[in-house]
């Protein structure tokens, strides 16, 4: 029995071990490096059943699709292999909207690699970035980071409004200021804007989403948050820890008591270079505007 008994505590300490060893090498060599792009439908039109009695709302002209591709959490330091397949499918997707919401760098040495990287991106309709706390605590002046983004074409919104034309609709887009780092500012942002058909609204911090105060005449439909990392280190899916400012928000879609939200898992990682059960992703919207 004590042989028995030897021999399972040294066959459990094996499988621990080993199992430790397989996770360790997966969240620091294969889930940081392994893009997921996620594909996503907003207000998709309704189709016509054949055997419906009733007849279908009409569908809105495909011309009204507002293709969002929505970047997050770089945190570049170079563009390397994930960041070459980060561009790639950026440029397959066709994005008529290319958003960037904030952590695009962790130090004041990703504005090399911040600057190589906006200049791969793809030509698109329209191109807009918002700033994240690493950028702020990065010490890079906003100034300096809105030079390098207009350089390439990306329009950097801290507190400010854009309107985009879509087809026959319009879309004001607000950018804000991070959460925790900086001073967000709602009315400055909408301050003598006109109301538009709908509203998109980038913040890096997803808690952001519940601590909007928008004015009665811009209420959001559409949120893009960032920062969570979908947790970075996720076991089977559950985050066991997410940066202030995430608040009950960890990853993907959020449409309770609020504006529906999406929360990007991010592209990089941040303190640790690890991503276990939450591999980078890449999302993709389809807006169908009504």
């Amino acid at each position: 029995m004590r042989l028995k008994r030897r021999d399972l505590l040294r066959g459990g300490a094996a499988l621990v071990t080993g199992g430790a060893l397989t996770a360790g090498i997966d969240g620091l060599c294969l889930t940081p490096f392994r893009l997921d792009v996620s594909h996503h439908q907003l207000g998709a039109p309704q189709t016509l059943f054949a055997n419906s009695a009733a007849p279908a709302a009409p569908a809105p002209a495909e011309s009204r699709r507002l293709r969002i591709a929505h970047v997050s959490d770089l945190h570049l330091h170079r563009v390397g292999p994930l960041e070459e397949k980060v561009l790639e499918a950026l440029h397959s997707l066709a994005p008529d909207l290319l958003v960037i919401t904030g952590d695009s760098l962790s130090t004041a040495r990703g504005e090399g690699p911040l600057l190589d990287f906006l200049a791969a991106c793809p030509e698109t309709p329209h191109r807009l970035a918002i700033v994240g706390n690493w950028e702020i605590s990065s010490g890079v002046p906003v100034a300096r980071l809105r030079a390098h983004h207009e350089r390439h074409g990306f329009d950097l919104l801290v507190n400010r409004s854009v309107k985009l034309a879509v087809a026959d609709r319009s879309v004001r887009v607000t950018g804000f200021d991070d959460f925790r780092q900086g001073r967000p500012d709602p009315a400055a942002a909408l301050s003598g804007e006109e109301p538009c058909d709908h509203h998109l609204v980038l913040a890096h911090c997803p808690v952001h989403r519940d601590k909007l105060a928008l004015p009665a005449e811009h209420p959001a439909d559409l949120v893009l948050s960032g920062h969570t990392h979908g947790g970075q280190v996720a076991p089977g899916g559950i985050a066991l820890l997410t940066p202030p400012g995430s608040g009950r928000y960890v990853a993907g879609w959020y449409r309770d008591g609020g504006p529906p939200l999406f929360v990007s898992r991010g592209i990089g990682t941040s303190t640790l270079p690890i991503r276990i059960g939450s591999a980078p992703e890449l999302a993709c919207l389809d807006w169908h505007l009504a």
